[in-house]
């Protein structure tokens, strides 16, 4: 692999050094290293361990300098040919993340710290994973990022061992050295530091306090600030100002106590486990990711923040008492080991590489009505065969999620509520917020009407697909011409489908999934019919389509006249329907001379499905119940009317469709403008009866 980290600057601090080592673990294990910053004091060590290094100022907040980084970033990825890209702080990350965009690169962030919620803070959280270097950052990123819990991955920061060598402290010393590490600026804490110091020499004279670290460019003033409180203290003569240095591990190992005087959430506290590395004590304050590392008393002592007083205790308490102060190093150095080593670091951080680069999350959108739903399925499996590891997702109608909930080759049903939740342009938008959460590399709009190519475009994935319909279908990004149009429905998808490698094949099926329950509940209806699908031939009619396509009906006359003719036949008759249909049902069975069973309005669409699955033979309109007739294996006699079946025939093994062409076929209409329906009611109810016959033989 390839991996392009992106960070502000290469000098010296622990974002830096996590930098260097990471780069220094993927050289070392047959993998290339690519690094771009502003440059800095440590690329030359960088170069040395085999990475190669761009400079780039992408650490300036400026929109002109962000946007041309943009292209020049893009530039790199596409010439080095990179995998991934791996962003570190904030300004880098929104430039790394429409480079990405650009050339279809997996992206993700490592969050080092508490951003506030800006336009640049939020880029932290738009990973396909995110790295987090505490359990609190990770809580952090999820409350106020909206950051899903199932991208993040939890990797605490590590300490090269080679570099940071555990040393025995030597009894009898004449001098007691109090380190503190970190960039000079007032989250850090250096006041409170300087004033329990003061306390500390006023009792010990021999007692001695370092600084590392030096202050940006912008705060010069309050190291200033920092040098005149030493002054003001008394204490000028035993404060070292060091700035900023690179032999840390040195440093250590010359100190008898760290202290961390953080006055805000710290993220982690890299230099605390190097200090504990080495074997020198350790005083923190106690916020936010110090407690992930520092148990009280057993690896280090916490303090309040912003406490003189309570830091001033801990030294001269570590001071006084040498064997505590021993024994806590000898245990955090042991949980060092078993935690927090390089190579461990390392190690999780190539699993989320390759994680990253195998994973695929795809989205397929189908909002249509349930019928159309089912005709989905098919497409489903196909998906879940090509790409068994991918994590599939489908966004659809409230009304049609039950019918997903037990498919096995979704992971996940996501519902567009438009008529409530999601309704309106804020509920729109509030929907796409939701989706970009998932982070789709690939969008596959079944549905192709304007709003959900749309949603495809808004999603934000490295790639969508559908038809260019000219109803918003530029928008995607592989929108394929809609020029066959008798296609059948199920490879009119997969006309789609082809674009991303999946082929069609002839021996595709629907599938439906009723619950056990949902069977059970079917039996009952038969039996309280009198129907025992064992010793009976049952026929299932469907008696409506839907309210709005009354010219898809059979005449209920000519649905009478079927029900007596099988029950000549002594072959049991099931009417089923929607609620809206009971008043057309009971017409139809005072119209029958025999008694055919009414069950309409009694089920769920997954009852249903149970029910037509108990049948021998099943006749329906251009509607719902052909396609979960289909989905079910249940042979079907399919009447069409307005509607030409060449675009709407379900695949299936045992399915026959009655049609009469006539001068107006297919009309599509949900009127009949001649009146006389004919296209219907020329179907006669001889004609299905023998088809019926058929199927039962």
């Amino acid at each position: 692999m390839k991996i392009l980290q992106i960070l502000p600057e290469m000098n010296v601090g622990g974002v830096e050094r996590g930098t260097l080592d990471l780069s220094k673990y993927i050289a070392a294990h047959g993998h290339q290293s690519i690094v771009v910053s502003n440059g800095g004091t440590l690329v030359p060590l960088l170069e040395a361990q085999g990475a190669r290094h761009y400079s780039l100022p992408v650490h300036r907040k400026n929109w002109w300098t962000i946007l041309e980084c943009v292209g020049a970033l893009e530039k790199i990825i596409r010439d080095e040919k990179v995998d991934i890209v791996h962003a570190r702080s904030r300004v880098p990350a929104l430039i790394a993340y429409f480079a990405c965009r650009r050339t279809g690169v997996d992206f993700l962030t490592t969050c080092h710290g508490y951003y506030s919620q800006n336009i640049f803070s939020h880029v932290m959280g738009w990973g396909k994973l995110v790295i987090v270097i505490s359990e609190i950052i990770g809580r952090h990123m999820i409350e106020h990022f909206g950051v899903q819990p199932e991208n993040i991955r939890l990797i605490h920061r590590s300490v090269d061992l080679d570099k940071f060598k555990f040393r025995e402290r030597q009894p009898g010393q004449s001098s007691f050295t109090v380190t503190i590490i970190g960039r000079i600026t007032p989250l850090k804490g250096h006041a409170y530091f300087l004033q329990a110091m003061a306390k500390v020499m006023r009792q010990l004279p021999y007692v001695r306090a370092r600084i590392v670290g030096d202050a940006p460019v912008d705060k010069q003033a309050y190291k200033e600030s920092l040098l005149l409180l030493t002054k003001r203290l008394g204490i000028q003569e035993k404060v070292e100002f060091l700035g900023n240095r690179s032999d840390i591990p040195q440093l250590l190992a010359e100190s008898d106590v760290l202290v961390l005087s953080t006055v805000t959430p710290e993220a982690f506290g890299r230099v605390i486990i190097e200090a504990q590395a080495v074997g020198v004590p350790v005083i923190a304050a106690k916020v936010g990711g110090v407690i992930d590392i520092v148990e009280h008393e057993k690896t280090g002592l916490l303090v309040l923040p912003k406490d003189p007083d309570g830091i001033a205790a801990a030294v001269l308490r570590l001071i006084n008492d040498r064997k505590l102060g021993d024994a806590m190093c000898v245990e955090a150095r042991r949980r060092v080991e078993e935690k927090y080593t390089l190579d461990q670091m390392a190690q999780k951080t190539l699993a989320v590489y390759d994680e990253l680069k195998h994973s695929l999350n795809i989205l397929v959108i189908k909002l249509g009505a349930v019928g159309d739903v089912i005709l989905a399925t098919a497409s489903f499996k196909a998906l879940r065969d090509s790409f068994p590891r991918a994590r599939i997702c489908c966004l659809t109608a409230r009304e049609s999620a039950v019918i997903l909930h037990n498919c096995p080759y979704i992971d996940d049903v996501i519902v567009y509520d438009h008529h409530e939740k999601d309704k309106g342009l804020l509920g729109f938008w509030n929907l796409i917020i939701r989706l970009r959460k998932y982070r789709f590399d690939k969008v596959i709009d079944l549905q192709n009407n304007i709003r959900t190519h749309l949603v495809a475009y808004l999603c934000m994935p490295q790639a969508s697909y559908g038809y260019n319909n000219k109803k918003f279908g530029r928008l995607l990004s592989h929108g394929i011409p809609d020029d066959l149009p008798q296609m059948p429905p199920v490879q009119h998808q997969f006309n789609v489908l082809k674009e991303i490698g999946v082929r069609f094949n002839d021996k595709i099926r629907l599938e439906l999934w009723p619950r056990p329950d949902d069977v059970a509940y079917a039996r009952e209806l038969l039996q309280g019919e009198w129907i025992d699908e064992e010793h009976h031939n049952v026929v299932g009619i469907n008696i409506s389509a839907s309210e709005r396509w009354a010219t898809k009906n059979w005449p209920m006359k000519s649905i009478a006249e079927l029900c007596d003719l099988l029950a000549a036949d002594n072959i049991r008759v099931l009417i089923t329907g929607m609620e809206k249909d009971k008043a057309f049902a009971k017409e139809i069975a005072a119209r029958a001379k025999s008694r055919p069973s009414l069950v309409v309005g009694k089920t769920t669409i997954l009852q249903l499905s149970a029910l037509i699955g108990l049948c021998d033979v099943y006749v329906t309109s251009d509607s719902a119940p052909l396609h979960i007739a289909a989905a079910m294996k249940t042979p079907v006699v399919a009447l069409f009317g307005p509607t030409d079946p060449r675009r709407h025939i379900p695949p299936a093994d045992h399915l026959t469709v009655i049609r009469k062409v006539l001068e107006c076929s297919a009309c599509y209409s949900t009127k009949c403008k001649p009146g006389t329906h004919a296209c219907m009611k020329d179907i006669n109810a001889r004609e299905v009866y023998g088809e019926i016959k058929k199927f039962l033989k």
